[in-house]
């Protein structure tokens, strides 16, 4: 795929999109939207086992037309969320994979760039060869594990604690997307703030997949109790459908 203005429902502190891998994402989210388009549309690119596509490595993250489009989004630089499509940090990406993507976005110093991961663990493990501009961030769906992946992934808390454990120098963040059912909202709040992020995004499912969402008082009570323990909040147009 190649670099892409960020548009639709992506993060609005983003303004491109690119993507190395390929193949079926093994987390098999219930609400994975990238899934849901291969199914509808096919093409393949995220069907069958994980690999990467060497053309995408020929790609220049910072060149004029970029330039711009980060101008005409309210950017003084490009901000690039790599590997939206699937995660980079997935147990069965080989470590050679991430630092092969690695290397080609160190060539470009004046850009940012974003890194997502259910297994955040993993971002611990990269944090000293990553670009020099990072974000890494973290998706918490609840406070509980829910049955919403295909495999075994990193416990929602436990991703929490390795994004509070990142001491270098990248900025971080938790999104809350889809949020779900809640146990305890409010000390769910505290355990976000205890990880220190620079902001966290909520969400709602766009899908309509069935999911267990909260009811419109547990996300009052969240967004009360993070505001409350000083996090920065960025709430997404999506979540207004549980606010009425």
């Amino acid at each position: 795929m190649a670099i892409s203005r960020s548009k639709g429902n992506m993060y609005d502190f983003v303004s491109h999109t690119h993507t190395h891998l390929r193949g079926k994402c093994s987390h098999c989210c219930k609400y994975c939207y990238v899934q849901a388009m291969e199914a509808r549309y096919g093409g393949g690119h995220y069907a069958g086992d994980l690999r990467l596509s060497e053309k995408e490595f020929q790609c220049s993250y910072d060149t004029p037309a970029i330039r711009r489009e980060a101008l005409e989004y309210g950017f003084d630089h490009p901000i690039f969320f790599i590997e939206h499509c699937n995660d980079l940090f997935a147990e069965d990406v080989p470590a050679e994979w991430i630092e092969k993507v690695f290397a080609q976005c160190r060539k470009f110093t004046e850009v940012e760039f974003v890194f997502q991961s259910k297994n955040a663990h993993r971002l611990l493990e990269f944090e000293f060869t990553m670009p020099l501009k990072t974000i890494l961030g973290t998706t918490v769906e609840s406070d509980i594990d829910h049955d919403i992946y295909g495999v075994s992934v990193q416990p929602v808390l436990s991703r929490l604690d390795s994004i509070g454990n990142i001491v270098g120098t990248s900025k971080t963040f938790v999104t809350i997307e889809p949020i779900l059912r809640m146990r305890d909202p409010s000390a769910f709040a505290l355990a976000i703030a205890d990880a220190n992020p620079s902001f966290v995004n909520i969400g709602a499912d766009s899908k309509g997949t069935g999911l267990p969402e909260p009811s419109k008082q547990q996300v009052l009570e969240l967004i009360d109790a993070l505001r409350a323990n000083g996090v920065t909040i960025r709430k997404k147009v999506n979540l207004e459908r549980l606010l009425k």
